[in-house]
């Protein structure tokens, strides 16, 4: 027995006598069944409906008696959208479709919304159409906002409409136990066409921008919104503008892998002014790749309004101009979204130990990184080297980035390994710089001068997901492989 047609049943007698058609067909659909078992089918004169039987005159007061009915119900219809469907002429049926909706968990209010649902039979979609969506998932306490945000998808048929775009998705190697969730947050992709929207979307972003086929399955979990973007006047005009800016297109897939809503921002309304609001701030426009590639939800922040707020408090409270402010921005464009408290603690630490305003200042704008770490963290660190590596504090104010690293994981064992050979360098040596590559320094006969590297690496080196980490080697590297040393973990 379907799943609904249990549930009506366990109402009891009360709830068959007013269920009396439907109960009643389901009845005679099992006793058809079991009986076809048995013996062979036999063929009727098929029953004539009260659609044939009656006049022009007939179903015109027949219309106007049900929508009569419907309004006394509380359901309105002012599109007249009932006009142009076929009604029963039988209150007894029209009732039997209400109830059952509002029984559901629809509203008056929604039935006025989206009043075609008075005109799907129960027999032949509603109850087929649910118990489907039951089947792949869909509890019954959320078949009610499921109907609710997509409406239409009771007009359907199981076999040929639901059924191909659910085959589709687990191509696209959505696991099963997900198919639910992206039901319910995109109840519309059950109205598009496996062979439409959806094999052109996926096969412009595998095929030409570059995502990895195997990561399509969690983009779709994720954001399944993309399936019913069209390629020529929305997927490719924003990836088209976003490389133009000097983004990569192998980077761009890999931010699409891990942040495909970045998709749903609009390119006219909201990214491009975010993009030239960045620029009016300072952001140097070679500097715009690394800032997307860090943070890609700024393209689609009120940004005008968040970089005019930071700027004034860093100018306020941290004495950081303007153009300090953009460089900071430029490696850690976060900051326009930090809680300006969490901002103050790291500098109000740094300012209790003796360091002066402007150094501070100077320290952030270097290594904005220092205002998102933990205080105790920051008390560990500078207690060591003040401590054990008796360092003067200018070597700390020229490198700030030590705060950034693991004291127990990777200062002290290569300050100690450094120590035990007698060598002096300075913290930018020992520190910034892979396992490996610190190893073949201990093995060294000499000590290398510091090479410009990364601006930034968050204590080791960087990783971009779906590669290999990034070589130490930096004599051969491209232009898209120096941005992709210096992009952070997305």
């Amino acid at each position: 027995m379907l799943p609904l047609a249990r549930a009506l049943r366990s109402l009891g007698p009360a709830a068959a006598a007013r269920e009396g058609p439907l109960l009643a067909w389901l009845s005679s659909a099992r006793s058809a069944a079991a009986s076809s078992s048995s013996a062979p089918p036999e063929y009727e004169m098929p029953s004539v409906t009260w659609g044939v039987i009656q006049g022009r005159k007939e179903r015109l007061v027949s219309r106007v008696l049900a929508l009569d009915f419907l309004r006394s119900a509380g359901v309105s219809d002012p599109a007249g959208e009932l006009e142009a469907v076929e009604l029963p002429s039988s209150l007894e049926v029209l009732q039997e479709r209400l109830d059952f909706l509002l029984r559901l968990g629809l509203s008056t209010d929604d039935l006025s919304n989206y009043p075609l649902l008075l005109a799907c039979s129960l027999r032949k979609n509603v109850i087929p159409v649910l118990s489907y969506l039951e089947k792949l998932g869909v509890t019954r306490a959320r078949l009610a906002a499921f109907v609710r945000a997509y409406p239409a998808c009771l007009h359907a048929s199981v076999a040929v409409d639901l059924s191909p775009v659910v085959k589709a998705l687990r191509g696209l190697d959505v696991d099963r136990q997900d198919i639910p969730r992206v039901l319910e947050r995109y109840p519309d992709v059950l109205g598009l066409k496996p062979d439409g929207t959806i094999s052109t979307s996926v096969a412009y972003l595998v095929g030409i921008v570059g995502v990895a086929p195997r990561d399509i399955g969690p983009m779709v979990t994720h954001y399944p919104f993309f399936l019913g973007m069209r390629v020529g006047t929305t997927i490719k005009p924003f990836c088209d503008y976003i490389t133009s800016l000097g983004l990569p297109m192998r980077i761009l897939a890999r931010i699409l892998e891990k942040r495909p809503y970045i998709l749903g921002y609009d390119l006219e309304e909201t990214v491009k002014p975010n993009v030239e609001a960045l620029l009016s701030f300072g952001i140097q426009k070679e500097a715009l790749p690394l800032v997307i590639a860090q943070y890609p939800s700024i393209l689609g922040l009120p940004l005008k309004a968040k970089l005019a707020a930071q700027q004034y408090f860093f100018n306020l409270k941290l004495q950081i101009d303007p153009d300090g402010f953009a460089r900071a921005v430029e490696k850690l464009p976060q900051l326009v979204s930090l809680n300006q408290n969490v901002t103050l603690k790291p500098v109000e630490f740094l300012r209790g130990r003796g360091i002066s305003n402007e150094d501070v200042a100077r320290m952030v704008v270097r290594c904005p990184q220092i205002l998102l770490l933990r205080i105790e963290l920051m008390k560990n660190s500078l207690y060591f080297f003040k401590s054990e590596m008796k360092r003067p504090m200018s070597e700390l104010l020229e490198y700030p980035e030590y705060f950034t690293y693991s004291l127990e994981s990777r200062i002290k064992p290569r300050y100690m390994r450094v120590t035990s050979k007698g060598i002096r360098c300075s913290l930018d040596w020992f520190l910034n710089c892979s396992d490996l590559r610190f190893e073949e320094r201990m093995r060294g006969d000499f000590i290398e001068g510091d090479a410009p590297g990364p601006s930034f690496t968050m204590g080791g080196k960087l990783q971009m997901p779906g590669s290999q980490l990034v070589s130490d080697d930096d004599n051969e590297d491209t232009d898209d492989e120096v941005l992709y040393r210096r992009t952070l973990m997305l």
